[in-house]
C-alpha cells in the first residue's frame, strides 16, 4: 500500500462515482479524469482533483497517469450513458489507457471488465473487456480485472422503477439462471481491490451466493414486500430479429441480441470463491433484494 493518488476513469458515472466516494472512505487521495466539458462539480466537492483529458488522447493520459499510484477504471463506451460515448472507448480507449499505464509504471491498474468475457467472441461489449485484459497483461501491467455479473438496479430501473411498478421487464426467459450484482457492491470490491492481496493478472468473479432467475428476483421481491411482483418478458428470438433489422445503424440491438443469447444458455454464472477470500462474505440473493428495494426507498417486510 502507498499513499500516491488513486486515479479513477468514468468518475462521473454512476459506477465510478460509487468508487471514488468508496476510495475517499478509505483515506485514499483521489483523481479523476474527467472529458473536457463534463460536469466535475460534485467530485472536486468531495475533494477530488480533476484532470481533464480523454481515453481518445494518449497525451492527456500520460499527463493524468502522471505520479499516480494506482488506476481504477469503469469507463464502458457501449452503454452511450452520456455524450460522447462510443465503441471507441471500449476498444481504443482502453487500449490506450492499458499503453499509459505501462510507460508510466504504476503499481496495480483495476479494471473492470464482465464475467464470461472471455467465452463470448460473439457479445461485442463483453469481448471488448477481454481485449483490455489480455492487452494490459500482454504489456505486463500488474492488473487486476473483476468481472461482474448483470447489474440488477440498472435493470430493474429501465423506464422507472420496476418494483413500484410491481413489473419487471426482461429480455429471455425469466426462468434462465444467471449472476447478478449491485452497483454498491462491485464499488466497493472495486475500491478495495486496489490493495487487495491479489496476483497481478487476475481475473476476479463477482456476484452472488448462487445464480438466479428474474422469476425468483420477483418472488424474493415480492414475498419482502408482500406483493405480486409480475415479470414481462420479451422473446430472445424477437430480439434477435431486430437486432439483425437495425444492426447496421444500431449496433448497440445486435450486440444486446447476442447477450441475450448467451444469457440463455445458462452459462453466464460466476464462481465467486476468490470474491469471497479477497472481499469477505458473498451476498445472498436474499440480502441483495432487500438493499435494493430499501436503497428504492421500499418498505419490506
Amino acid at each position: 500500500m502507498t499513499d500516491g493518488p488513486v486515479l479513477v476513469v468514468g468518475g462521473t458515472g454512476s459506477l465510478g462515482g460509487q468508487v471514488v466516494d468508496a476510495l475517499l472512505a478509505r483515506g485514499k487521495q483521489v483523481r479523476a479524469l474527467v472529458r473536457p466539458g463534463s460536469d466535475a462539480g460534485r467530485l472536486e466537492a468531495a475533494g477530488v482533483t480533476i484532470t481533464r483529458g480523454d481515453m481518445l488522447d494518449p497525451k492527456s493520459l500520460l499527463k493524468a497517469f502522471d505520479g499516480v499510484d494506482a488506476v481504477v477504471t469503469t469507463a464502458a463506451g457501449y452503454t452511450r450513458h452520456s455524450k460522447g460515448d462510443s465503441v471507441d472507448i471500449d476498444v481504443v480507449g482502453n487500449r490506450n489507457l492499458a499503453d499509459a499505464a505501462a510507460r508510466t509504471g504504476i503499481r496495480r491498474f483495476v479494471l473492470t471488465s464482465i464475467l464470461t468475457c472471455d467465452q463470448t467472441p460473439d457479445v461485442p461489449h463483453f469481448w471488448h473487456k477481454k481485449l483490455a485484459e489480455d492487452r494490459l497483461e500482454e504489456l505486463g501491467v500488474p492488473f487486476v480485472a473483476l468481472r461482474p455479473g448483470a447489474f440488477l438496479d440498472q435493470v430493474t430501473q429501465i423506464g422507472g422503477d420496476a418494483f413500484a411498478k410491481r413489473r419487471i421487464n426482461w429480455f429471455g426467459s425469466s426462468r434462465t439462471t444467471l449472476t447478478f450484482v449491485l452497483t454498491s457492491d462491485l464499488a466497493q470490491h472495486l475500491a478495495a481491490a486496489v490493495d487487495a492481496d491479489a496476483t497481478a493478472g487476475e481475473r476476479i468473479d463477482i456476484g452472488w451466493d448462487r445464480a438466479v432467475s428474474m422469476r425468483e428476483i420477483a418472488d424474493i421481491a415480492g414475498r419482502l414486500l408482500n406483493e405480486q411482483i409480475k415479470v414481462r418478458s420479451i422473446p430472445a428470438g424477437l430480439l434477435r430479429a431486430l437486432g439483425r433489422l437495425v444492426g447496421r445503424v444500431a449496433p448497440m440491438a445486435k450486440d444486446m441480441a447476442a447477450m441475450v443469447d448467451w444469457f440463455e444458455t445458462g452459462r453466464y454464472v460466476a464462481d465467486t470463491s476468490r470474491q469471497k477470500a479477497l472481499f469477505g462474505t458473498v451476498p445472498t440473493a436474499e440480502d441483495a433484494v432487500a438493499r435494493l428495494l430499501t436503497s428504492l426507498g421500499h418498505a419490506i417486510r
